[in-house]
């Protein structure tokens, strides 16, 4: 049985640009899919799609078991979204904000009221809730537009990079909001250019690139895909590099002991700059105690040195070509090129 979100074949075109390019989804009732992908690789136009603010070219798509197609109207009545804008009317209170979204769900004014009420105290926002929203923080409008997306308990949740631009601690608490919904059975897609985030709160994630799916599946199946383990050592001075990577490159994949003389060193990376030296290995803890035994003996004084495993960011590379941060400095979406304004809008008409 399809998931609580599913999508087959979508195709979307902007003119000569192919946004999606055939992509397949399915996301299991109650989990979180993470959706990734360089700036400009269709995240966006995806969800756009999902949420029916966007008709594609070819391809099904069923949300909380209805056709997106066939039938907008259900979908939307069905579904939260949060955007990469905050979707608050900056003019109307906190309070206000969250009423008239209810009103828009038909909710009666009673019913409204106090939905948004449970709303502000659960999102903190309680002591601000008669204040505009224009005189709200960055976090702040961040939880309330959030609130707004939850005011009809909707099943399932779209979040297109919901915590962009926030600070550590607020984008700590929106994760903590993230996790009870999904404790309590939402079904969430979420896009997000901080990796860290994907990790903490996705079961499954799915990397895009050029409107494609290119892999897909749990955080540790795809680390396990970039290669593994590897050890990195800092060294106390820059005249020990030669002797730490000569020590190292004995170590370069086997996991045995290195042999009496020195291997090529191809295998081991250097900064010189931080004096970091990298190499992939296999053996785990055993090999990085004969490591550490080996660089003693050689007379190398070390700084640092770890046994790591590949992260998000690792794969992330391997499979892009380069770095989540690098991309976030791209043009997004052809689909998503228009004013925060413009973005905005359209997420309070998925709402309607």
């Amino acid at each position: 049985m399809p998931g609580a979100i599913y999508a087959e074949g979508l195709v979307k075109t902007f003119g000569d640009v192919r946004a999606l390019d055939g992509v397949d989804l399915d996301v299991p009732e109650g989990t979180v899919l993470g959706l990734l992908g360089p700036n400009g690789a269709g995240k966006t136009t995806a969800v756009r799609v999902l949420t029916t603010l966007l008709r594609p070219d070819s391809g099904k798509a069923v949300v909380a078991g209805i056709d997106v197609l066939k039938h907008p109207n259900e979908v939307r009545r069905s579904i939260g979204l949060s955007g990469q804008f905050a979707a608050v009317d900056e003019y109307l209170t906190g309070r206000e904000n969250l009423r008239m979204v209810g009103r828009l769900y038909q909710m009666n004014a009673r019913a409204a009221k106090a939905r948004a009420d449970e709303l502000l105290e659960r999102f903190n926002l309680s002591d601000a809730a008669d204040r505009t929203a224009k005189t709200y923080s960055g976090g702040m409008r961040r939880r309330l537009d959030l609130a707004a997306a939850l005011v009809v308990s909707p099943p399932v949740m779209f979040m297109d990079e919901p915590t962009t631009g926030l600070d550590p601690r607020n984008r700590q608490q929106l994760w903590s909001i993230i996790q009870e919904l999904v404790a309590g059975g939402t079904t969430l897609l979420l896009t997000t250019q901080y990796l860290e985030e994907a990790d903490h709160l996705a079961h499954d994630i799915c990397v895009v690139d050029h409107g494609r799916v290119i892999a897909r599946g749990t955080s540790d199946q795809l680390k396990a895909r970039t290669g593994g383990e590897r050890v990195e050592v800092v060294v106390h001075e820059r005249e020990q590099i030669d002797p730490a990577r000569a020590v190292l490159a004995a170590f370069a994949k086997s996991g045995e002991s290195p042999a009496a003389a020195d291997s090529p060193s191809g295998a081991v990376t250097v900064e010189e700059h931080t004096r970091k030296l990298t190499v992939p290995v296999t053996g785990g803890a055993k090999l990085l105690a004969e490591v550490i035994r080996e660089l003693d003996t050689r007379g190398v004084e070390i700084d640092d040195i770890g046994l790591r495993r590949p992260t998000l960011d690792d794969v992330f590379i391997s499979l892009t070509g380069h770095s989540a941060e690098d991309s976030a400095a791209e043009s997004d979406d052809p689909g998503n090129s228009k004013s925060a304004a413009k973005s905005a809008k359209s997420t309070k008409e998925a709402r309607k």
